[in-house]
């Protein structure tokens, strides 16, 4: 039975050129261009690969591999035009198996689909394997903060912190890099697939309401700290107190 993969692409040029290319070479290929709709299409045609570019409307890859790996156990390689180290990172540790540029060769596409397909055999079928060295826990301890991936649960000195969904997905992202400076930019990219273009503040509010659920002192912050000209920094530390 010929392999099937779920490609999902906005560019339909783009998808056009790759997916004639696989079909060619022995795939059963499904596209779509939307990111909102990869769940259902799962579901419907249950694909042996998912190979996912990064900016996509209605939501972005790196949210989707992020949501889709606690169920999702087949490989999952990322497709982007931007060739960022902190990108490449940030997918790998939020579940992707493999990360390939645009314009890399089709034929050298096809290779790396091909070794994660067989990578996937060989492990029997199960959850995919991640660089141990960067891949974040479900749940993260910092003193008397625990952050729960899996059930998406904050406490605080035992209580629970209620959170929105984007500021628990930011707090995740800063915490599973506790002790690195993240830029504004790499945050709006990993948190909804788009450049930062020196004017957007949203990420500076969301940090803003971090701190206050947090009881980290706005004037002083010192568990989430702002590093000028640079980035947000997650402070292993400053949780014990």
């Amino acid at each position: 039975m010929s392999p099937r993969i779920l490609f999902v692409e906005d560019d339909l040029e783009l998808a056009g050129l790759i997916g004639e290319f696989l079909t060619r070479n022995g795939f059963v290929l499904h596209h779509i261009d939307r990111g909102d709709q990869v769940e259902a299409a799962i579901a419907e045609h249950k694909p042996d690969l998912l190979l996912l570019d990064i900016m996509l409307p209605g939501k972005d890859g790196l949210s989707i591999c992020r949501d889709l790996r606690p169920g999702f156990t087949r490989p999952i390689i990322l497709l982007t035009s931007v060739g960022s180290d902190m990108n490449q990172v940030l997918g790998l540790e939020l579940g992707a198996n493999d990360y390939v540029i645009k314009t890399t060769p089709p034929a050298v596409l096809l290779a790396r689909i091909r070794a994660q397909l067989r990578q996937h055999e060989a492990q029997g079928g199960p959850a995919p394997a991640r660089p141990s060295a960067a891949a974040p826990a479900n749940i993260l301890h910092f003193g008397r903060l625990v952050v729960d991936a899996a059930n998406r649960d904050v406490k605080l000195d035992g209580h629970s912190v209620i959170l929105s969904t984007s500021d628990f997905d930011l707090l995740w992202l800063l915490a599973s890099h506790a002790g690195e400076i993240l830029s504004r930019d790499t945050l709006l990219k990993a948190l909804r697939g788009v450049e930062y273009d020196g004017l957007d503040r949203s990420i500076d509010v969301a940090v803003s309401r971090l701190r206050k659920k947090l009881g980290d002192d706005p004037n002083e912050p010192h568990k989430i700290k702002t590093v000028r000209n640079k980035g947000y920094l997650f402070v292993r530390a400053g949780w014990d107190a």
